[in-house]
């Protein structure tokens, strides 16, 4: 059967300080329409799948999460161990329950405006892992030269055929995040695809690369799976590695299916707006915030405080709790730095 694996264990330090520790980006209700992220990722699991979700959350987050997702099937990892442990363990779980399943698996932090595309874009890549025994990642269509995403280089350009358009294509490499030059480069090739982090293997495929790849992750996540009670012991043991570096950059077999369904990463306050929605002068506006003769702006109060600007633009200005951050719009990626500030400095109860 087929199965839908959610990834909701991530921090989202580049969205604080609405997004903390507690109460991490995929919880927040950053859509239009107050859904939180994980509930929609889950949503398109569920078409899919037939119902069958698990999300893989983070102990702590457990509670939040199964508020947010009312009937979820969740499994809390003890301590984070990056993706390619948290899959393992999914993987683990669902093959001992069912040995012929097959997984979609998509991060929770995701934002798509044409949910019906990427269901028949997963069922493509299902089809092709099951009855090819493929890995099918899912391969987004480039919108502009983003330096913020991996890519995915295709062994030859996509066919601009209807018919073919969800023909899996192999995948030639995996690239890291490219400076500006290249992300050009690599959108005006037509050969590279923005790689979402979202792929279609069979249960059995994903341990067997482990046990080639990661072998002491592959042991590990059966043993959790077979044992529970050992996870508090099993899982600090196990290397923190994505699944991207660790297994899919040394697989063979990989394939993509190209989407163009709307998709983007919510990495960063500058990806908000698409999320969110803008007014006619293209500033988002969440919460009591008010701009006045400013553009493009994203402004945000969480709580009755008003926040307001005057004759600003491309500016995030957010009030989250205890914490207030004003940043350029296009320096929406460093707020990392103030993390790393807070952390080094001891201040993590703002963390």
């Amino acid at each position: 059967m087929r199965y839908a694996v959610i990834l909701a264990g991530g921090s989202g330090t580049r969205l604080w300080p609405a997004s903390r520790r507690a109460k991490p980006k995929q919880l927040l209700p950053l859509t239009a329409s107050g859904e939180p992220l994980v509930r929609a990722a889950a949503a398109v699991g569920a078409q899919v799948s037939g119902g069958r979700v698990l999300i893989v959350t983070s102990e702590s987050l457990l509670a939040a999460t199964r508020e947010a997702v009312p009937g979820a099937d969740l499994v809390g990892e003890p301590v984070g161990r990056n993706t390619a442990a948290a899959i393992g363990l999914a993987a683990a779980i669902l093959a001992a329950r069912d040995p012929d399943a097959s997984l979609v698996v998509m991060p929770a932090d995701q934002h798509v405006t044409d949910r019906a595309g990427l269901v028949r874009v997963l069922a493509a890549g299902l089809t092709a892992a099951e009855q090819q025994g493929v890995i099918a990642t899912v391969g987004i269509t480039p919108t502009r030269a983003e330096t913020g995403f991996g890519y995915l280089e295709l062994a030859h350009a996509p066919s601009t055929s209807t018919a073919a358009a969800l023909a899996p294509i192999p995948v030639a490499r995996f690239v890291e995040k490219p400076d500006r030059v290249r992300a050009e480069e690599f959108v005006a090739s037509g050969r590279y695809l923005w790689n979402a982090g979202i792929f279609c293997a069979t249960a059995k495929r994903l341990l067997a690369e482990l046990d080639a790849h990661l072998p002491a992750i592959g042991s590990a996540v059966r043993e959790i799976a077979r044992n529970p009670a050992r996870a508090a012991e099993l899982y600090p043991t196990m290397p923190s590695i994505s699944i991207d570096h660790g297994v899919m950059e040394k697989a063979e077999g990989v394939v993509t299916v190209p989407a163009s369904v709307g998709w983007d990463d919510v990495g960063s306050w500058a990806a908000v707006p698409a999320v969110h929605g803008v007014d006619t002068a293209g500033n988002t506006v969440i919460g009591e915030a008010l701009v006045i003769d400013g553009a493009g702006n994203v402004v945000m109060s969480d709580d009755a405080t008003l926040v307001a600007t005057v004759g600003v633009s491309d500016l995030v200005v957010i009030k989250s709790g205890d914490a207030v951050l004003v940043i350029r719009k296009d320096q929406a990626q460093d707020v990392r730095k103030v993390i790393e500030a807070l952390s080094s400095s001891g201040r993590t109860r703002y963390l």
